[in-house]
């Protein structure tokens, strides 16, 4: 155990391209903060700055820290992964309101020769107005994470860091395109919904509920690809796939009936707004 625990480290580096992505998108939000902040100060408060940066910190620790090396060799570590790519980063990236200050973090001639014309174009306005409808979000996170955590699926992703990415970036994606009918972050015109984010997130901790259980009570480690790998804290496969999945459970749960709770407050207030948004 102890030599497979220290063989992560040993063999971990900064991955350059995800650590350079990740520095240079904190610098252009940064940078738009700062402009957008000069006319919407009360819009755009300190920790909006610091909610954004904290998620792209989390999606680095998340996939580009020894964490990821970790997550190779115990199902619990992945869990803790996935976790943080689904559950957090994306809550903490659409709480910094990021749509205004990233274009205009961006360079001019950048903005006006690429991200602008895309912008404008109706095919792909319609489609993001299409992804982020609560239905159309709900499906795309789910199917994506049930799916991935098909056996046959999960192995093959472990066993091609390639597809692992993509695994990685079909988690991200989907959880913003989740998150974003509960956030609502501006300027979108996606109306709220009201009482019915209740069961949107309800049945969304019951998918989540019974993966969990499935990995939990099976009796079996359910994915092959653990069998042959040396587990660097010292458990059995059974023992740690028990682990990640009450990690999924109890912390996963939380993430979805605590803003539960939060929504269900504030719709209750007499004099409470009439839409919300968790902002």
């Amino acid at each position: 155990m102890p030599s497979a625990y220290h063989a992560i480290f040993e063999e971990w580096s900064p991955p350059i391209f995800l650590t350079t992505m990740t520095i240079l998108t904190a610098i252009v939000y940064t940078r738009g903060w700062f402009a957008i902040r000069k006319t919407r100060r009360a819009q755009f408060p300190d920790w909006r700055l610091a909610s954004f940066l904290g998620g792209l910190a989390v999606l680095w620790l998340s996939i580009g820290s020894p964490m990821d090396g970790f997550a190779d060799t115990s199902l619990s570590a992945h869990m803790v992964e996935h976790l943080l790519l689904m559950s957090f980063v994306p809550p903490l990236v659409l709480l910094g309101q990021p749509s205004v200050p990233l274009l205009r973090g961006l360079p001019r001639p950048v903005l006006r020769y690429i991200i602008g014309p895309l912008i404008r174009m109706k095919p792909l306005r319609h489609l993001g107005h299409f992804l982020i409808t609560p239905v159309v979000a709900w499906l795309l996170m789910n199917i994506f994470f049930l799916s991935w955590h098909i056996p046959s699926a999960y192995d093959f992703a472990l066993e091609h860091e390639l597809v692992h990415d993509i695994e990685h970036l079909c988690f991200l994606f989907s959880s913003i395109l989740f998150w974003w009918p509960l956030i609502r972050p501006w300027p979108t015109t996606l109306k709220p919904l009201g009482w019915m984010m209740i069961p949107y997130l309800v049945l969304a901790d019951l998918v989540n509920t019974a993966l969990s259980a499935f990995l939990a009570f099976c009796g079996r480690p359910v994915y092959s690809f653990y069998l042959h790998e040396p587990n660097p804290f010292g458990a059995s496969p059974l023992a740690d796939q028990a682990a990640g999945a009450a990690i999924m459970w109890v912390i996963g749960s939380l993430v979805f009936l605590i803003p539960v709770v939060f929504l269900t407050i504030q719709m209750l207030q007499p004099k409470g707004r009439s839409g919300y948004a968790l902002d």
